[in-house]
């Protein structure tokens, strides 16, 4: 039995998210079935983050356990075939060591908001990004974005369904930065609560509209309490970019749970 480590990279607003549904495709039905149809073998497959519908990927990671011998090269060329005709592709595959878990083992995970602020619809980029009309001012919200940085209880933007064991987080990143028409937000943390990078987008737009300053979203985040953030950002601007593995730590943020699992929209 082999454990191989695979990087993936989806469009996700042609599943109904990670983990597998009653209600159409999911991304871990298409990897499991793509299995299927290399080696005849029935896995199941393990995923860093369980993202929802309408959120993409360009580095999630996902391990799973094949008996018949494989290099990583021939089963990522073979998955890659298989996985047609859905939206997804194994960028890298190697091999792992047997106690390696894409969830458990991950020390850090990143995720990129991309919102494109203009007037005239999406072509294009229409379900890779979030369209928002009023002009927005990125610099107030990056200003804004600071107060979220660092350890504190967010459940101010915890979804209702959240099932993570306590809602205190340490969030190491949240930049938010304008090329043109397009604002980029990045935020990497451990772990996420449930919708907590699109809430936290949400409020941020609040900021960048001038309604909001950053005085108001430190209150909204002392307040402990979902009604007095920001709107939930939709799904389809929410992308899984990279997820880190090195020493857990003692202590660390790891419990079992969907403490680890962002914008999940089950």
């Amino acid at each position: 039995m082999t454990r191989f480590k695979l990087t993936l990279e989806y469009d996700g607003s042609a599943f109904v998210g990670w983990q597998r549904q009653d209600n159409g495709m999911s991304v871990q039905q298409a990897l499991e079935e793509a299995v299927f149809r290399t080696c005849a073998e029935a896995v199941t497959a393990h995923a860093a983050g369980r993202t929802d519908s309408g959120v993409h990927a360009t580095g999630q990671v996902a391990h799973i356990d094949i008996e018949k011998e494989f290099t990583a090269e021939k089963l990522q060329a073979a998955l890659n075939f298989h996985f047609k005709p859905w939206p997804a592709a194994v960028v890298a595959a190697e091999i792992a060591p047997p106690d390696f878990h894409a969830r458990f083992s991950a020390t850090g995970r990143a995720y990129l908001y991309r919102i494109i602020n203009r007037r005239p619809p999406l072509t294009i980029e229409e379900g890779r990004a979030w369209l928002v009309n009023a002009p927005l001012d990125a610099a107030a919200m990056h200003q804004a974005a600071q107060v979220l940085v660092g350890k504190h209880d967010f459940s101010t933007f915890r979804a209702s369904l959240c099932q993570a064991q306590s809602p205190v987080k340490t969030l190491t990143r949240l930049s938010v930065s304008r090329v043109g028409e397009e604002i980029d937000i990045i935020a990497e943390a451990r772990s996420f609560l449930h919708h907590q990078v699109r809430n936290m987008v949400g409020t941020l737009r609040l900021v960048g509209e001038g309604k909001w300053t950053a005085a108001d979203v430190k209150a909204a985040l002392e307040a402990c309490d979902r009604t007095k953030g920001g709107p939930t950002a939709p799904p389809q601007g929410l992308y899984l970019t990279g997820v880190r593995y090195d020493a857990l730590a003692p202590g660390g943020e790891s419990a079992p749970g969907r403490q680890d699992v962002e914008d999940g929209q089950k």
